[in-house]
């Protein structure tokens, strides 16, 4: 790698200042280095895409396991790398703080905190609360290494809540308390996502495209969207064509292969050779 950590903030922060981009999700080394290989500008981990290649569901990865594949992304590929740190993996204020300093030091170039709790009976944190992690989380950063970018996310939409409102009262409490980027998942309609872009501008915000939508990536950069990821849906893409082919495998059929990419396609592009 021939990039420094800074060399890959810088780039990472030069991507939010104008346009739109796409930041796709891998989650494993294989899957980063052939994202690099295609000539995207950043990548962004997905933590479920992450867990289910480790056998396990979303949001059942511990602190240590997220931060170890974070440090392997950051190696693959010269590429600034965004980290899902899910909600900062700590009970209070303070443990975020710690585990954003923990997250900084594998060399990502930017992070995103969530105000999920996990609880399904309540499961947003209050907003005072959320907003009190994101300050910490800015702290850290400030601390350890001030050119990481912070993503502030509202999770509302993702957990069934499904009030805009909320959601960007949420959105600027973050912005006010230290988020460089604004990001509800979930939202999908032109009129929500117009709604975000305005009411958190001028700074940037992301917008989650986990499956087929009616928009481009121009429709996205024409309604002010910064970026685009597309958390689980690579990954969920990858397991579709595994399952599957291993469903006509138990019935003993081999139809399933149909599509797959060649092995000599792989490893050329594994070689540097695509």
């Amino acid at each position: 790698m021939s990039r420094t950590t800074a060399e890959k903030r810088a780039a990472f922060r030069d991507l939010h200042r104008a346009g739109c981009f796409i930041l796709p999700n891998p989650w494993d080394v294989g899957s980063a280095t052939y994202l690099a290989g295609l000539g995207f500008k950043a990548l962004a981990s997905t933590s479920s895409g992450y867990a289910w290649s480790t056998g396990r569901a979303d949001n059942h990865v511990t602190r240590d396991d997220i931060l170890a594949h974070l440090s392997s992304l950051v190696a693959a590929t010269d590429l600034p790398v965004n980290a899902d740190f899910e909600n900062g993996f700590g009970k209070t204020p303070d443990d975020v703080a710690q585990n954003v300093a923990l997250a900084i030091a594998t060399g990502v170039a930017g992070l995103s905190i969530e105000d999920s709790t996990g609880n399904p009976a309540s499961p947003l944190m209050q907003i005072n609360a959320a907003a009190e992690r994101i300050a910490a989380a800015r702290r850290a950063i400030d601390q350890n290494g001030g050119d990481t970018l912070l993503v502030g996310r509202a999770e509302n939409f993702v957990v069934g809540v499904h009030d805009l409102d909320d959601t960007i009262a949420r959105l600027k409490a973050y912005a006010d308390a230290g988020a460089d980027c604004l990001y509800a998942p979930g939202i999908k309609t032109r009129e929500q996502i117009e709604a975000v872009v305005a009411a958190v501008a001028p700074k940037p915000v992301n917008v989650l495209v986990g499956g087929v939508s009616p928009f481009t990536l121009y429709d996205l950069a024409a309604m002010g969207v910064r970026r685009i990821s597309v958390g689980g849906a690579l990954a969920r893409s990858a397991w579709g064509g595994f399952m599957n082919a291993a469903q006509a495998l138990i019935e003993g059929r081999f139809d399933g292969f149909a599509g797959a990419a060649s092995g000599a396609q792989l490893d050329a592009q594994f070689l540097g050779k695509a």
